[in-house]
């Protein structure tokens, strides 16, 4: 099975550039209109500013499990993306909320180490 999770936006440009600073990549395959971003063997995230889109604009919510997060908050900063407070749940998952210039929401999560 494949997973493509869509985020809808608003601003072709403004998003391409902002998605390339937070994967630190361009893009890994366009189709068509759509800009996708290899982020797991058979997953995907797609950007798509398609006017059929529009109404979703701003709605979306993943959550991608990460390793070195501290690392990853840096690298972020240094391109000036920002984010929520790192939270610590008590299963000791770090866990972070990062915000598109549409408010889409890119949630970074890091299991404990073992």
């Amino acid at each position: 099975m494949d997973l493509y999770s869509i985020m809808c936006v608003s601003d072709r440009i403004k998003a391409l550039e902002w998605f390339e600073a937070f994967f630190g990549r361009p893009a890994d395959e366009t189709i068509g209109e759509e800009y996708l971003w290899q982020v797991g063997e058979n997953a995907w995230v797609v950007v798509d500013d398609r006017d059929v889109r529009a109404e979703r604009v701003g709605g979306a919510m993943i959550t991608l499990g990460v390793n070195d997060l501290d690392n990853i908050l840096a690298r972020l900063a240094a391109q000036g993306i920002d984010h929520e407070p790192v939270e610590t749940y008590s299963n000791g998952v770090r866990h972070v909320v990062v915000l598109d210039p549409d408010g889409n929401s890119l949630s970074l999560a890091e299991a404990p180490t073992r």
